[in-house]
């Protein structure tokens, strides 16, 4: 078994060194290498695990920014032109389509799960290598790791079905909203800026978008610890957690840059969706710039 660890937590105080000390480390080519393994291209089937409470509307937010990745209906900016960069990563396209969900309310494991639960709750629909199988985490579910230094993981693992990828990803709505919910939530460290509205009106929901935009672009371009990373394979800078606290030009620590905002609720977004859904969506590293890309 593999597996990627999401260092939101660290990253987030990253986002906040000073400004000097930021620009010596702007100054270093950002390169993510290529290491020459499989990557996640063609149909690709994304299975929901709710472990959990969730409500229908919470379910319906995800589901259809999953849905958003590979619709071509939306305005721009839109969450499809920002998945396109993934493209730009060598075998072409990677088109994601929900799968199977399994709704697993009861909490048979618990409501304290170690790293072993969240494989064996991603093991309850089978592993293919053309499948993510993703476990999302209700409010008041707490993850070994969770809210300390990650917001999610990704990995992948070995079973009788075959070789499949996995990824978890926790609501931190009232665990830890200011390390894995900025910018919708006052930052637990670093300049204490006034927290955008989130778009869909659900801070914990809406910083799972943010979290899991983060690993399926990570999991497309580094399944198997050998795709695109700078750095070790067992703490990698992937495609989009090589660019943390960026969602729009001029961003800065503790800034995340300008943004849109819808003028009736005054929630803050980049990125249109299907059913008239709006999403904050993290930069992306591009291959061809060798930067990290946003979309306003």
């Amino acid at each position: 078994m593999a597996s990627n660890y999401y260092l939101a937590t660290l990253a987030f105080l990253f986002c906040f060194i000073s400004p000097s000390l930021s620009a010596l480390v702007q100054e270093q080519p950002l390169v993510l290498k290529y290491h020459n393994g499989i990557l996640l291209k063609g149909n690709i089937t994304v299975n929901l695990i709710w472990y959990g409470e969730f409500t229908p509307i919470q379910r319906s937010i995800i589901v259809d920014f999953i849905n958003s990745l590979n619709s071509k209906g939306a305005p721009l900016p839109s969450t499809s032109s920002w998945w396109k960069t993934t493209e730009m990563y060598r075998g072409g396209s990677s088109s994601l389509t929900v799968g199977h969900q399994i709704l697993h309310e009861e909490l048979t494991l618990g409501k304290i799960l170690k790293s072993q639960h969240l494989i064996a709750l991603a093991s309850k629909t089978h592993f293919t290598v053309n499948s993510i199988n993703v476990v999302l985490t209700a409010k008041d579910v707490a993850v070994d790791g969770f809210c300390m230094n990650r917001c999610g993981t990704h990995g992948s693992t070995k079973s009788g079905s075959g070789r499949g990828t996995y990824i978890w990803v926790g609501n931190s709505d009232v665990q830890c909203p200011g390390q894995c919910a900025w910018p919708f939530h006052q930052p637990l460290y670093g300049p204490q800026t006034p927290p955008l509205v989130a778009p869909n009106g659900d801070v914990g929901v809406d910083g799972m978008i943010i979290n899991l935009a983060t690993l399926l672009a990570n999991t497309v371009t580094n399944p198997f610890n050998s795709g695109y990373f700078q750095g070790p394979p067992t703490a990698p800078l992937e495609a989009v957690s090589a660019c943390t606290g960026i969602f729009g030009s001029g961003s800065y620590p503790g800034y995340p840059g300008r943004v849109l905002v819808d003028k009736v609720t005054g929630a803050s977004y980049n990125a249109h969706g299907v059913n008239g859904r709006k999403y904050m969506l993290p930069a992306m590293w591009d291959p061809k710039s060798s930067a990290c890309k946003t979309l306003v």
